[in-house]
């Protein structure tokens, strides 16, 4: 399942008033983000600093939390709406949302107004329209280098040769992920080859693409053909140096089962298995 084929979801943020009242920091409808209005309250803590330039700050650490989890960022934004009770507290503001979107030049519209809760001194809310996201089967040898590429940026103490890549596509799927143009990650799958019938599907991402969602939709577009080749399990492979490639594999569900070296080696490997249910 490519990102183009999400319809709708919901992106949560962790604040209580999302649970309160019934919403969510954000909407995914299709190639459209819609980010709720948002305010300063850190939602770690549910606390909000009294300056209105830190409460901008923290508006737009949360809107770029809840853009990342949608699979975008502010270079994305078409639209921002700034809401203020005060309308003296904007220009202070400037150079924080300048900072933020000086380059991509959204619309944008301000408002005075009174907000919910006496405290909070702006709150801004956002559209945005991602770009597509591309998964393809690898085929050809120029494909197959991108493949490659890939994988030893992400995983150097495995890095193969394009012969041993070429072997790779002889017996898994292999499939790239381009945003437009330009190359963000690939994947593989292992169909089932034991008794307990359990494939393996591998989601790498480049560092510089990471947090957008390309991961996520790499792994479920893997996982979908790993359940058309019978998979009744599920397993992945992380280099345990990789600290995003394992947070990713347990946002997806995976649990660990085994840490190793292998022979002659040093670099430490983690074998995770999806949790059933």
């Amino acid at each position: 399942m490519t990102e183009q084929q999400v319809t709708r979801r919901a992106v949560l943020g962790g604040s209580t008033f999302e649970e309160q009242i019934g919403y969510a920091r954000a909407v995914v409808d299709g190639d459209w983000v819609h980010a709720s209005g948002t305010t300063g309250f850190d939602y770690g803590t549910m606390t909000i600093p009294d300056g209105v330039v830190e409460q901008a700050e923290q508006c737009l650490r949360n809107i770029a939390a809840a853009l990342a989890e949608a699979g975008c960022g502010f270079s994305d934004v078409v639209r921002v709406r700034y809401l203020l009770p005060a309308r003296e507290d904007f220009e202070p503001c400037w150079p924080v949302l300048r900072k933020a979107f000086g380059e991509v030049r959204p619309a944008a519209t301000m408002m005075v107004c009174g907000l919910a809760d006496p405290r909070m001194r702006i709150e801004i809310e956002v559209y945005a329209r991602r770009r597509g996201l591309r998964i393809e089967a690898v085929h050809g040898e120029a494909m197959l280098d991108e493949w490659r590429h890939v994988h030893n940026a992400v995983v150097p103490p495995a890095a193969m040769s394009l012969d041993e890549a070429r072997e790779r596509l002889g017996r898994y799927r292999l499939e790239n992920a381009y945003l437009g143009d330009v190359l963000v990650g690939c994947s593989t799958v292992r169909p089932p080859e034991d008794d307990r019938g359990a494939a393996t599907v591998i989601a790498r991402v480049l560092p510089g693409h990471r947090g957008r969602g390309f991961g996520t939709a790499l792994y479920e577009k893997g996982l979908a053909h790993a359940r058309v080749l019978g998979a009744r399990d599920v397993e992945t492979c992380v280099l345990a140096a990789n600290e995003d490639g394992l947070r990713f594999a347990e946002k997806c569900g995976f649990v660990e089962v085994e840490r190793y070296v292998l022979d002659g080696e040093s670099d430490e490997w983690v074998d995770l298995r999806l949790a059933q249910g």
